[in-house]
């Protein structure tokens, strides 16, 4: 690999592997300089607003559930990268990167954790719940495997909008290797079948059901696989270029008209499967080092601009201390928010008619202390 007329030349890694495919993504990926910088800008942007969120929380800051995803980076990014946003994008309660890379800001979903108005969903949806119809991300999902058949109606909607004559825009549902069995993954995955949706299943493997092992949580590991009748790839999700190569192939399949398609991404999440799982119970620290020390997806992208020349090591490393001053900004900026009122909590729950924004409000809403309870005029 190498640098080719101002373009760098990556290999594929020996780990993607496809399932009743005559095709398959190519052996080398393009990319230019200023995707390959912006990539591992994002990415560090990501892995530092992750560990930021981790000290917040252990400084109680931050407080409910919270899931972190540092290590998973290059998938969020790849796709990113393969996709458009007139293409729908689901994900699991595991979406502060997601939600990032799709038009999001570190002080908007940091101050969504913090609970103030200036965050993504005002405060309102924490950690699980943050959403930008805008971009085309709709958002994490709070039940495990839930957004996967969303996902299949966001595909439908797709199929339905198609203009003559031109590809289907896709939609992609992300989720963990821990929801794969669920029923209504299998039931979404057979509809998208039968009636040949651009549908993405994209199984995010991080070899850990919450803190089971994948052999003792699924009968079935090749989780490309399991759509039966329907074709798999399996990526390398800790290779930023072989995800956005992957994924590239992923829409062009599906937006064709050819029906779903099975993704797994091989990864690896650093922390526990929250902030409530230190995360070494089930595996050692040994086995977390050795894939930090191995397979880091920031480490292979820093390595891909050295060795194109995009940029030196002494340049990364200006970049990352930039970076992790940006980070250390937007979070200040997000604690100088205030939290929404309490006449602000009860908006966009009910609404009077069909109207965008229009708003209706319960007579009453009795809150732990009642003499603090609200009411609203009818």
């Amino acid at each position: 690999m190498g640098s080719i007329g101002g373009y760098y030349h990556g290999e594929m890694s020996t780990m993607n592997l496809t399932h009743l495919l005559d095709s398959a993504p190519e052996e080398t990926v393009e990319a230019s300089k200023d995707e390959l910088v912006n990539m591992f800008e994002l990415m560090y942007t990501m892995r530092r607003m992750e560990i930021t969120c981790d000290n917040e929380y252990k400084a109680r800051a931050i407080r409910g559930f919270c899931h972190l995803y540092d290590g998973q980076e290059a998938v969020a990014v790849g796709i990113e990268n393969a996709l458009t946003h007139d293409d729908s994008w689901i994900t699991s309660y595991r979406c502060h990167c997601i939600a990032l890379a799709r038009g999001g800001s570190v002080s908007k979903v940091v101050g969504e954790l913090f609970g103030v108005i200036d965050g993504y969903s005002k405060g309102k949806g924490g950690s699980m719940h943050m959403y930008n119809k805008e971009h085309g991300f709709y958002g994490g999902a709070g039940i495990v495997g839930a957004q996967v058949p969303v996902g299949a109606g966001l595909a439908f909607g797709h199929k339905y909008n198609q203009k003559p004559g031109e590809p289907m825009n896709v939609a992609i549902a992300c989720y963990g290797d821990g929801a794969a069995n669920q029923g209504q993954v299998w039931e979404a995955a057979n509809m998208s079948a039968l009636w040949k949706l651009p549908m993405i299943f994209c199984i995010e493997n991080n070899h850990y059901g919450m803190g089971t092992s994948i052999e003792r949580h699924s009968s079935i590991n090749d989780y490309y696989k399991m759509g039966n009748s329907i074709p798999g790839l399996r990526i390398d999700g800790m290779n930023v270029l072989a995800v956005k190569e992957g994924m590239r192939f992923a829409k062009e399949y599906c937006g064709a008209g050819n029906g779903p398609m099975y993704i797994e991404m091989m990864t690896y999440r650093y922390h526990g499967h929250s902030m409530s799982d230190p995360g070494t119970t089930y595996r050692n620290r040994e086995e977390i080092e050795f894939t930090r020390s191995t397979r880091d997806p920031l480490e292979y992208i820093k390595k891909c601009l050295i060795d194109s020349e995009s940029m030196t090591a002494d340049e990364i490393k200006d970049t990352e201390k930039r970076i992790r001053k940006e980070v250390q900004a937007e979070v200040l900026k997000a604690k100088g928010s205030e939290r929404p009122s309490l006449e602000e909590l009860p908006k966009y729950v009910y609404a009077k008619d069909l109207t965008p924004g229009s708003q209706a409000y319960p007579d009453f809403i009795r809150m732990p202390d009642f003499a603090k309870s609200l009411t609203f005029n009818k």
